[in-house]
């Protein structure tokens, strides 16, 4: 059933929109690749719009992803590498006047605009990040991912950084690689993420208003449990609190991630009881066509 609910308590989502393997799951098998995005938002809340990172779309296309989503949903459109990697947050300004305005016709239904930064960024360049959270529109919410160790140390640097993203009221992005670290690599799909995701510790910290969470998932579906636990208890809290998180759920492949999130959003609505979290589920699957011999 498509979701129609704005304000929604916990925004689940995935890695992408548009994934071969969801053909017979998400989204049925007579789904036209531009009509993925549309079916996808009948289930999820939220999407990670990585695509970004590496170039910016055309207009053209920015509009069609605005008519393919109603009003509830949510983007959240990573910023390019030339501003966050290339450029670290300086000197860029122009850079991120063109990205806003490509982006414009999308404005409304962006959750976050992660600016995800490079483990070369550490303490010594936290008054960039500042004088760039300064220069964001001040109605733009945003979050932040850091990957140096220092910011991960529980000393004065991360002080430092938490401090900062609360001053300006942007979201420190969560990071939990802990179950696909713990799996063994044993598929290729399983060593590819060991050699990309990074290896940090979790620090569940809410920065601001929309805590986000990228949950990387471990391959066989059950081992995610013991891991998520954390998260049953710290999401209500949150909620509580009148935060509102995204939760974002990866696996090595993503081949199933759309079953694990759904599996995972059920978990949470037992641990929830203060606040309503509406049913998300996958279409029924179909049958797989029979093969017969004349």
């Amino acid at each position: 059933m498509p979701l129609t609910q704005v304000n929604l308590p916990v925004r689940l989502g995935l890695a992408m929109w548009s994934h071969n393997h969801w053909q017979q799951s998400l989204y049925g098998s007579g789904c036209k690749a531009g009509e993925r995005l549309a079916k996808y938002a009948e289930v999820f809340h939220t999407v990670e719009g990585n695509t970004t990172f590496y170039a910016t779309p055309g207009i053209p296309t920015v509009k069609k992803w605005h008519q393919a989503t109603s009003d509830h949903f949510r983007f959240t459109f990573k910023l390019p590498q030339a501003i966050t990697h290339q450029n670290q947050l300086v000197h860029c300004d122009q850079l991120l006047a063109d990205f806003f305005s490509t982006m414009a016709p999308l404005e409304d239904k962006v959750g976050l605009w992660k600016i995800q930064l490079p483990a070369q960024f550490g303490p010594t360049a936290l008054p960039a990040l500042e004088k760039f959270l300064k220069r964001l529109p001040s109605h733009y919410p945003a979050g932040v991912e850091v990957r140096h160790p220092a910011f991960f140390a529980k000393g004065e640097e991360e002080k430092q950084l938490n401090r900062l993203l609360v001053e300006h009221g942007v979201n420190r992005i969560i990071m939990d690689s802990r179950p696909v670290f713990a799996a063994r690599p044993n598929t290729e799909a399983v060593i590819d993420a060991h050699q990309k995701k990074p290896k940090v510790p979790v620090h569940a910290i809410a920065t601001a208003d929309y805590p986000m969470i990228r949950f990387i998932g471990h391959p066989d579906d059950a081992s995610n449990d013991a891991f998520f636990a954390n998260w049953l208890v710290r999401l209500p809290q949150w909620l509580r609190d009148g935060k509102q998180p995204y939760l974002f759920i990866h696996t090595p492949d993503n081949n199933h991630a759309p079953e694990l999130a759904t599996r995972l959003y059920r978990l949470l609505q037992q641990k929830v009881t203060e606040t309503h979290l509406p049913d998300t589920e996958l279409p029924k699957a179909e049958p797989d066509p029979q093969i017969t011999l004349l």
